[in-house]
């Protein structure tokens, strides 16, 4: 049975499970601030082993994004990624002002679009909204 953990992702836990689907690597200093500044993290556990999770960031007003949503690919197709991606949702809809509507975004791994469409994303470019896009800044040593 999965257990669904809140706001207890640890650094280790977090670094592990993104080396486990080969995503790029974080300094021990980045990914701490990366969690702590998280409005919300939410870890599965199978059988007492981290298996999967999923992190909120934002503002938790007009904008939230779905960051790190990652499930061991060992266990990938037991509905845990569904799991963990509506309780995120859950989260976001409690965050929410009553009334307004809260934009809830993700950048999709390619391949995944599917997972995500199923779950009631949409994927960019539409007649109205324009591509998602991206721009990696390096950054430079401090001397």
């Amino acid at each position: 049975m999965v257990q669904l953990v809140e706001d207890k992702l640890d650094l280790d836990t977090y670094l592990e499970l993104r080396e486990s689907v080969h995503f790029h690597r974080l300094s021990r200093d980045q990914a701490r601030k990366g969690l702590n500044n998280s409005l919300y993290t939410l870890v599965a556990y199978l059988d007492g082993r981290a298996v999967g999770m999923g992190r909120i960031v934002g503002d938790g007003a007009i904008i939230c994004y779905v960051q790190d949503l990652i499930i061991r690919p060992e266990v990938q197709g037991r509905g845990i990624g569904g799991l963990i991606l509506e309780t995120l949702k859950e989260f976001v809809i409690n965050e929410g002002f009553p009334g307004t509507l809260m934009m809830f975004d993700l950048m999709c791994a390619r391949g995944r679009e599917r997972f995500y469409k199923k779950h009631g994303f949409i994927s960019r470019p539409t007649k109205e909204l324009g591509p998602g896009m991206i721009q990696y800044l390096e950054i430079p040593d401090k001397k």
